[in-house]
């Protein structure tokens, strides 16, 4: 899509230097007030700055940074019924954009991953929980492939794996039945479903697995009950923003990060010497592990047994397709 339409930035006159290379997608269109109150919840604690219960920084470089509120995001989608978006809104806990919906029977609120050309009055519907009534009496009572895709399959709408028309775009994406969303959520991410393993003869078929191909080329099985939100996340513009100063990622909960080679020797194997020197020893983390050069952690034996196909892993080198 960006290939195609090509697209703009919102770009700052150099009045400060902080703004001279401040660089922001365009988003008009989200919500200029605060978000739902009732589904949002203070982060406090120690957690902020990256410890863990017991006290201890498991999460170096982060601290400080205003303060925020957690939303509550709604990744399983299992209500059925049609659902009004009342609004997209920015969240500071997530580089894709929320929508705050509400279902017409109940009048309850919920928020979830906005997709991307999702606008404020679209209607979504969750099918997770089966085909309606009226859409199978308005197929005629057959539950055909081809014509349930097309009353069902549209932007925003959460389906089953197995009710997702083949080449689909798909985000949200879950990885057992009855669990929330674990793939594709961030900004303008998104899978395609690629194929479908079948059991039984010619009259019964059934879907036993669903095939999809993730953005970093890696393959996978999924369970065909679990969701999947048809379209691509929100934001997809996302990747491309310039925070223009220092003091912008401070606010963001990012804390500087030191070079090891900067560091005294009691604090980094790079550290110390007099002036800029390494010692003639391979580069390797603060905890000694070696950080280049294709250092392979991944277990050769038990590998993941839904992993299909692995994304291409070349070390940081150039790969040459023979």
């Amino acid at each position: 899509m960006r290939k195609q339409t090509g697209f703009e930035m919102r770009t700052y006159k150099p009045r400060t230097p902080g703004v001279r290379h401040l660089r922001r997608p365009i988003n008009d269109h989200l919500w200029k007030g605060k978000p739902y109150a009732k589904l949002t919840f203070a982060k406090v604690g120690h957690g902020k700055g990256g410890r863990n219960n017991s006290g201890r920084v498991v999460m170096r470089h982060r601290g400080g940074g205003h303060r925020r509120r957690i939303r509550t995001v709604d990744y399983i989608r299992s209500t059925p019924g049609k659902h009004i978006v009342e609004r997209i809104e920015y969240d500071p806990n997530r580089s894709a954009h929320l929508a705050l919906i509400e279902s017409i029977k109940t009048k309850e609120k919920s928020y979830i991953i906005a997709a991307e050309g999702m606008r404020a009055g679209d209607t979504v519907e969750s099918f997770l929980s089966g085909v309606p009534k009226d859409l199978l009496a308005s197929m005629g009572g057959v539950m055909d492939p081809g014509m349930l895709a097309a009353k069902t399959a549209f932007r925003g709408n959460c389906l089953p794996m197995h009710m997702v028309p083949l080449g689909t775009q798909i985000y949200n994406v879950g990885s057992t039945a009855g669990k929330g969303a674990v793939f594709c959520r961030s900004a303008g991410t998104y899978a395609t479903v690629i194929a479908k393993e079948e059991t039984g003869g010619e009259t019964k078929k059934k879907v036993k697995v669903v095939m999809v191909r993730l953005q970093s080329g890696e393959v996978r099985k999924v369970d065909k009950d679990a969701c999947a939100t048809i379209g691509v996340s929100s934001n997809p513009h996302w990747q491309f923003r310039q925070l223009g100063k220092a003091g912008r990622s401070r606010w963001l909960n990012i804390r500087p990060t030191v070079r090891g080679l900067a560091m005294n020797a009691s604090d980094h194997p790079h550290g110390g010497g007099r002036g800029k020197s390494k010692g003639n020893v391979h580069p390797v983390s603060i905890w000694g592990t070696p950080a280049k050069g294709g250092f392979k952690t991944r277990r050769k034996r038990n590998p993941n047994k839904y992993v299909v196909k692995e994304r291409v892993r070349n070390q940081g080198k150039r790969r040459r397709d023979n």
